[in-house]
């Protein structure tokens, strides 16, 4: 059970002092200054407003800037206490807008929040089925595609908050879910810019990037709100005032003083039937992008995560968020390593981030709705800059040309038509070019004229030093290798192997010393090839073959149907056997042959 005891609970056992305490107070207030603002913009970013709208009038009190901070609250601190990090930070992430975002605007909040619920479970069971090692085969063409295509896609949904763009009529443009439709949109309203956000929108964006640039250290996003605040106040352009910038308050109402109170989403068994693609991928996303985080985080720290707790941790968050009102939610890379900067080293500094970020709700409320909508979008425009790795993407344009149709592939995919089918036809994508690479190294020859060169010498087989090469191959034998996996990328090529000859041998000796490993379709072949040499009259003969070969062959009955006595351990033997069918009565040389590996 240790493998799911949480590094909570390690850390405390090893002894946790009043001086580790400040320094994680101190860090958890530092990364709840940063995730503050970031919280509300995600949520804005991820409720289509027809969805903000019915939510607002089955429940008053509530606005999808509040959502985003229940789940920066509820999940960030789980993930903290739960998780097998001892600094992973969690909440909402930016890597899920398109995919939350395109959910909802399909089914509604009931459907977000099944699928919410759907993904934490599936990613609980990730953890627990040790799920955690294997994130890594996950191709790097894949990831950089779909975290490009994420970021595209949040450019595109926050162009109408910084331009502060209206419907003709003055009244709140609505943005399809799509993105050629939402360009469309935006492009028939791009004559409504709203020039007071847009210079909002500007000079947060200046500040956010001279903050990165010359002050790292200052939490740029709340000096960009903070200003932009006193901007509009000043000027007096707040919309809710009569001004003409919209803000939270304009637009949402402000958000609550308070946590909400639990509830369980409605369960429809066909609803759930639909969205499991679309859980699928959440939960990819979430448990990708907080191993990645971990991974981070432990080349900044020297410690190592432990990943299948870290996914148990992410799965219960993610359940947990559902309950009030959340969205999914993740590790931050971003905030995880804003926390170990300031000092954080324990569980306590993400905890605190969430207690901290709850204390802001509760006395901050009133002041959230003055914040400009564009500001916000400033934000994360700035986010979407950071995921978009461009200098990965334009470095991987370079790369073999496989690994480029996987990258153009999946980000294509995620653009122009979404999440789900760019990480799934991506995978596959990724998988059937590896395949194809792996044939490609795995081949079947023949190896008699390599043998015949060494017939006068005992020296030593240069691919294998252990086998020494035979002094003849007899007249009607022939010898031919397979190199590589034996798998149903070359199966086939063994099933024509005996079509090249103008009279079929009498003996055939397949080597298969350099075979590691044999699967269903591999051994398929084999005995499609036995009983075809047993309708020519040929002689089939094994020789080297490996453990995990012969456990196969065993378990499929082969070693049975092909004869103990036609299976050696090396190729001498094998050939000796061959000259024994071939030249009956003729005296062998004796050779001395070690043992193969």
């Amino acid at each position: 059970m240790s493998r799911y005891t949480p590094k909570l609970i390690v850390t405390l056992r090893e002894g946790y002092s009043l001086r580790r305490f400040a320094a994680d107070a101190a860090a958890g207030l530092t990364v709840a200054i940063i995730a503050l603002p970031l919280a509300m913009a995600l949520g804005i970013a991820s409720v289509p407003g027809a969805v903000a709208d019915a939510l607002k009038q089955a429940h008053p009190w509530l606005s999808p800037p509040a959502m985003g901070l229940y789940t920066a609250v509820v999940a960030g601190f789980l993930i903290s206490a739960l998780g097998g990090s001892r600094v992973q930070v969690g909440g909402p992430t930016a890597a899920f807008i398109p995919i939350v975002f395109s959910i909802a605007a399909t089914h509604g909040y009931e459907g977000l929040a099944t699928a919410t619920l759907m993904a934490g479970v599936i990613v609980i069971l990730m953890g627990v089925f040790r799920f955690g090692q294997l994130i890594k085969f996950i191709p790097y063409p894949v990831t950089t595609g779909f975290t490009a295509g994420i970021a595209v896609t949040i450019v595109a949904s926050q162009i109408r908050d910084f331009l502060g763009l209206t419907a003709m009529d003055g009244a709140a443009l609505s943005l399809p879910a799509d993105f050629v439709p939402k360009l469309r949109v935006l492009g028939e309203h791009i004559g409504t810019i709203n020039w007071h956000s847009a210079g909002i929108g500007v000079g947060s964006l200046a500040v956010l990037i001279v903050v990165r640039r010359f002050v790292p250290r200052l939490p740029g996003a709340i000096v960009a709100v903070v200003l932009s605040v006193v901007a509009i106040r000043v000027l007096g352009w707040d919309k809710a005032a009569g001004g003409m910038v919209e803000t939270i308050g304009s637009r949402f109402g402000g958000i609550p003083h308070s946590l909400p109170p639990p509830h369980l989403p409605r369960i429809d068994l066909e609803l759930i039937r639909e969205l499991i693609p679309a859980a699928t991928t959440i939960a990819l996303l979430c448990a990708i992008e907080s191993l990645l985080s971990a991974v981070v985080a432990d080349g900044m720290t020297g410690q190592r995560h432990k990943s299948d707790q870290e996914l148990v941790a992410q799965g219960v968050a993610n359940v947990a968020s559902t309950f009030f009102f959340g969205l999914p939610a993740t590790g931050a890379i971003a905030r995880t390593v804003a926390n170990i900067k300031a000092g954080g080293r324990t569980p306590i500094a993400g905890m605190l981030h969430a207690a901290i970020l709850l204390a802001f709700m509760l006395a901050l409320a009133p002041l959230a709705k003055l914040i400009p909508l564009s500001t916000l979008a400033a934000v994360l425009l700035l986010v979407a800059w950071n995921i978009s790795e461009i200098d990965h993407f334009r470095a991987l344009l370079r790369a073999p040309r496989n690994d480029v149709l996987v990258l153009l592939t999946t980000f294509g995919l995620t653009v122009f038509a979404d999440l789900t089918m760019g990480v799934g036809v991506g995978m596959v994508l990724a998988s059937l070019l590896f395949m194809k690479r792996m044939a490609d190294v795995s081949n079947i020859a023949g190896v008699r004229e390599e043998i015949a060169e060494g017939q006068e010498s005992e020296a030593a087989d240069p691919k294998d030093p252990g086998e020494v090469r035979s002094k003849r191959v007899p007249t009607g034998v022939e010898v031919f290798e397979i190199n590589g996996p034996f798998f149903f990328g070359v199966a086939d090529r063994l099933k024509d192997t005996l079509n090249q000859f103008e009279r079929p041998p009498r003996v055939f000796i397949l080597r298969m010393r350099y075979v590691p490993h044999i699967d269903a379709t591999g051994l398929h072949a084999l005995d499609e090839f036995r009983m075809k040499c047993k309708r020519q009259g040929i002689v089939l003969l094994l020789g080297g073959v490996h453990a995990q070969p012969m456990f196969e062959m065993v378990r499929a009955g082969l070693d049975t149907a092909i004869g103990l006595e036609h299976i050696f351990e090396n190729l001498d033997d094998a050939l000796a056997a061959a000259r024994r069918i071939v030249e009956p009565g003729v005296a062998e040389a004796r050779i001395e042959s070690p043992s193969s590996r």
